[in-house]
């Protein structure tokens, strides 16, 4: 398999920060130099994203967390958005040992919509993004990059932020691209949340569209006592760029603590 790209940041106590579906370290600019003031981050490109390799093997979502460990600080707190929150879930399923805390922003165990999981993307969304990538990707992420930002307080200075920031890296590559559409849509680690054995904070976006705040009630009610679920109120998809205080002031007060 091919080794990840990262890029090592900062002094302190280990972050390693995992990006979304489609995206790259970039996304980080906003906050990653208040980051590197107080930890030691380490940036983490997913399969076939930014500057890291994939292969036609690497499709599954236990194959993309041990890439991840592979590249990351022995013993660490873990960051992950979207995408790269379901990594780092299963990061922290595979290796125990390797994680301290887990902040999963704008995440979801199952991003597919069903009748016991009500709050989450329809399928046919999800299969429409799968189908156009293949005529037009990067007509299809732009679209992508929109519906991240819909109905965020700071929609067009957070769209246009995240244009910036995705169009410093190589673009991803389209085997990546499908590769990670399959494990939304198929991935799903909702019995799996009670066997992780760290403190995790789900951060949520009171506007998200993608991931809908709704699911707080449903995440503390399968996961593990202590687990903490946490709403910031104006923010969509993207809430580290378009809401980066509030975002700060919350990950800092769960893993600031005593490492």
């Amino acid at each position: 398999m091919n080794r990840l790209h990262t890029r090592v940041v900062g002094r302190g106590p280990d972050l390693v920060l995992l990006h979304g579906w489609g995206m790259n370290e970039s996304v980080w600019s906003v906050i990653l130099p208040r980051l590197s003031g107080l930890y030691r981050v380490t940036l983490v490109e997913l399969p076939g994203h930014g500057n890291s390799g994939c292969h036609p093997d690497q499709d599954t979502l236990a194959s993309w967390a041990e890439a991840c460990l592979d590249v990351a600080p022995r013993k660490a707190d873990w960051l992950g958005w979207s995408l790269g929150g379901l990594v780092a879930v299963q990061a922290g399923l595979d290796a125990p040992c390797r994680i301290r805390k887990l902040v999963l922003v704008n995440s979801s165990p199952k991003f597919v919509k069903e009748a016991s999981w009500p709050h989450a993307v329809e399928e046919s969304v999800l299969r429409q993004f799968s189908s156009a990538l293949k005529k037009n990707p990067g007509q299809t992420l732009n679209r992508f990059l929109s519906l991240q930002v819909r109905g965020d307080d700071s929609a067009r200075m957070t769209l246009r932020l995240l244009r910036e920031d995705v169009a410093r890296r190589p673009d991803p590559k389209l085997l990546a691209l499908e590769q990670g559409l399959a494990l939304l849509l198929t991935v799903d680690l909702r019995n799996r949340l009670t066997d992780l054995r760290c403190p995790s904070l789900w951060l949520l976006g009171e506007r998200d569209t993608l991931v809908p705040a709704a699911i707080a009630d449903d995440l503390a009610r399968i996961s593990a006592p202590g687990v903490k679920v946490r709403i910031l109120e104006g923010c969509a998809h993207a809430l580290f760029i378009s809401h980066p205080a509030e975002c700060l002031s919350a990950l800092h007060e769960f893993i600031g603590g005593e490492q």
